[in-house]
């Protein structure tokens, strides 16, 4: 049996019982996580494939299930510049977009973080146009990585669900906005088994929103006004430092949630990365189907593993190199930061320079949507083991 979260997750609910069981699409799961943590204001502009997640979220404010405040507006641009004041007067508030949607929000993501409200956003990975696309790949929320948000990548449909709660407990612990991302159509249109937990239970774990320095009329004050040169490096210190506290904050919080909802949700996932020569780094959902292919492998002589990256920013760095320092290390990238490469790839890089030595090559794939197969993942393992360079960008699958 491997490791880690992989043999964590199989329990859901006290002594392995599930209960109250939905089989519903990745959108819906961040709907309910809304819903559970009880966000007080929601905005969103639509767009594909975001749309189904604030659809349900207005139908359950519209009906009264969930006592919110449902904010339409013109733009993603107005929609998280909503949040960002809502937070600022102490309400929990929800949000979520894709693609050129997210590209919109770019000015205000840095305001978000810089003005430290802890919004929580659902963000769907849509390619980015030119050429028009509406499929999958991580360059949209990645491209943004440097706004100062936390930033999630989900596998399965109950990890979107649970990912929310943990991020408003996280978020709010640390006064940081956080992102939690599921890939287009993959998951946020495939219907999974999800178990949706009892409100009050979510209540104990996650209890109401105190901003110690909301807004109010009574007690007015500026925000983001003018800062001088001998200002303003603190104010960027300080972020800084709430991230490195966010590390720790999200294994401390995980414990604790696996204690109420029997679910592991940490920085990264060990799929038999342990005790394997060959490890494949990978994150989102196309992990199951790299998961799906090493279990294959593995039961045909091959030491292999995988490790799964949950958590990308604040960038995990002392579990990369728990993991993967002296072994023969794939990256998988379902995007790329053109002149460079993959951009999991060059982190990874950075996580493992000056360190022991270590043999690592990055692969790019699945850009657009394009399938992500079991054969794929058996090929570039066949690559890699004949390979004599390790720092060409290479594509896989390219039609040339």
């Amino acid at each position: 049996m491997c490791k880690g979260m992989s043999e964590r997750n199989n329990n859901n609910g006290e002594g392995g019982i599930m209960k109250n069981m939905k089989v519903i699409m990745g959108n819906h799961a961040l709907s309910y996580g809304a819903k559970l943590s009880r966000a007080q204001i929601i905005s969103a502009y639509p767009i594909t494939p975001q749309t189904q997640v604030v659809e349900l979220l207005s139908e359950m404010v519209g009906s009264g299930e969930l006592n919110a405040k449902f904010v339409n507006v013109e733009s993603e641009h107005s929609a998280l510049a909503v949040c960002i004041s809502a937070s600022l007067t102490g309400a929990r508030t929800f949000t979520a977009t894709s693609a050129q949607g997210l590209a919109l929000m770019h000015e205000l993501l840095h305001f978000a973080a810089g003005a430290r409200t802890p919004i929580v956003m659902g963000v769907i990975n849509r390619a980015m146009a030119t050429p028009w696309s509406i499929w999958t790949e991580q360059n949209d929320s990645l491209s943004q990585r440097d706004t100062g948000w936390m930033q999630v990548y989900c596998e399965s449909n109950q990890e979107v669900l649970d990912s929310v709660i943990l991020g408003y407990k996280i978020s709010e612990r640390v006064m940081l906005p956080q992102m939690i991302i599921l890939e287009a159509f993959v998951l946020s249109h495939t219907s999974e088994p999800v178990e949706i937990p009892d409100q009050n239970i979510v209540d104990e774990f996650l209890p109401p929103y105190q901003n110690p320095y909301a807004l109010t009329p009574l007690n007015p004050r500026a925000v983001g006004g003018v800062t001088s040169p001998d200002f303003y490096m603190e104010f960027r210190y300080k972020i800084q430092k709430a991230m490195d506290e966010a590390i720790e904050l999200t294994l401390e919080e995980g414990k604790k949630f696996e204690e109420k909802f029997g679910r592991y949700w940490g920085l990264v996932e060990s799929f038999y990365a342990e005790d394997s020569e060959i490890i494949i780094v990978c994150a989102g959902a196309y992990s199951s189907t790299v998961k799906y292919a090493v279990k294959k492998m593995r039961d045909e002589g091959k030491n292999i593993g995988v490790l799964r990256i949950r958590v990308f920013r604040p960038f995990p760095y002392e579990k990369i190199r728990e993991y993967l320092l002296g072994k023969k290390v794939i990256v998988l990238d379902r995007n790329i930061s053109f002149g460079a490469g993959g951009i999991f790839y060059q982190e990874i890089k950075s996580a493992l320079f000056g360190k022991k030595k270590t043999k690592c090559a990055g692969y790019i794939l699945g850009l657009g949507g394009r399938d992500i197969t079991p054969s794929d993942i058996e090929g570039i393992v066949s690559d890699f083991l004949k390979r004599k360079k390790f720092d060409d960008v290479i594509f896989w699958g390219v039609k040339k």
